[in-house]
């Protein structure tokens, strides 16, 4: 008789599954080892919090939270988003939010824009980008060293150009670039239609401030580039990892990641229809 009939018998005489007579219980992690894992996640991802730790490592965030707290392991802190001057005293403009009650469940639906400034060797430059909200994929970005309607117009027609399509809705704050001829002509000539936060009201274009408000953190100190061409080239590198590598804890996994697996999900929805 051949080890299998012996284990059959075995387990039919216990009342038991053969395959439980297999069965090796795990080792359990310790906390040190733990701590360890969770090291080697924050020092590719420093801005990762308990949630995205979690996720990296296919733990339960509980756990993560614990060894966290235990050993004092925190992210690189947020930094605030900053205030635009000039456009304090700016009058409220006419276009509503029109968003507020949307919620997109596919891409193109609405994108949302936004800008930032960034020190460099004393002077300022800006970044402009596009996200689309379904997502939360940067679509398009531009980068200058003025912030004026130019910047916003050329990061809206990179996402047209990289996405090869149009937005129902776009989306921004009411800053003088937003509200400048040149972006609603383009715009609105196009059929999209246009959305703005109300004035002195930064929640309501949140997602783009909470992009900006990692983004400048994990960026880290401009400084330490040699020249602009260096810059501009991590930057472009920071937004690809944000969109490929980066989990967003609402999506559970990449922007890229996400997007391309809601593709394959309809796709074979419509395949089997």
């Amino acid at each position: 008789m051949d080890k299998k009939e012996n284990k059959t018998r075995l387990a039919k005489k216990l009342g038991i599954s053969r395959g439980m007579l297999y069965y090796q219980p795990k080792r359990e992690i310790s906390d040190e080892e733990i701590k360890s894992l969770i090291l080697s996640v924050m020092d590719k991802h420093k801005a990762y919090g308990h949630k995205r730790v979690a996720l990296e490592l296919s733990r339960n965030k509980k756990q993560i939270l614990r060894v966290m707290k235990k050993f004092g392991l925190k992210p690189q802190r947020r930094r605030k988003h900053p205030i635009k001057p000039d456009d304090l005293g700016k009058e409220p403009v006419q276009f509503q939010n029109l968003i507020k009650n949307i919620c997109p469940i596919q891409p193109n639906v609405v994108w949302v824009g936004d800008f930032t400034y960034i020190n460099f060797q004393d002077k300022f430059f800006y970044l402009s980008t596009v996200m689309d909200l379904f997502t939360r994929e940067i679509v398009g970005w531009s980068f200058s060293n003025s912030h004026n309607s130019k910047l916003v117009v050329e990061a809206f027609n990179e996402a047209k150009i990289k996405t090869n399509k149009l937005p129902a809705y776009f989306h921004s704050d009411q800053g003088s670039e937003y509200d400048s001829e040149e972006y609603l002509t383009l715009v609105q000539n196009q059929g999209v239609k246009v959305s703005m936060s109300k004035k002195s009201s930064p929640w309501e274009n949140g997602y783009q401030e909470s992009f900006y408000s990692n983004f400048k953190m994990e960026l880290g100190d401009t400084e330490r580039y040699e020249s602009l061409g260096q810059l501009i080239e991590a930057i472009s590198l920071q937004i690809y990892y944000y969109n490929n590598d980066r989990i967003h804890t609402k999506l559970k996994t990449s922007p890229t990641k996400f997007r391309l697996q809601r593709t394959r999900e309809y796709l074979f929805k419509e395949r089997g229809t």
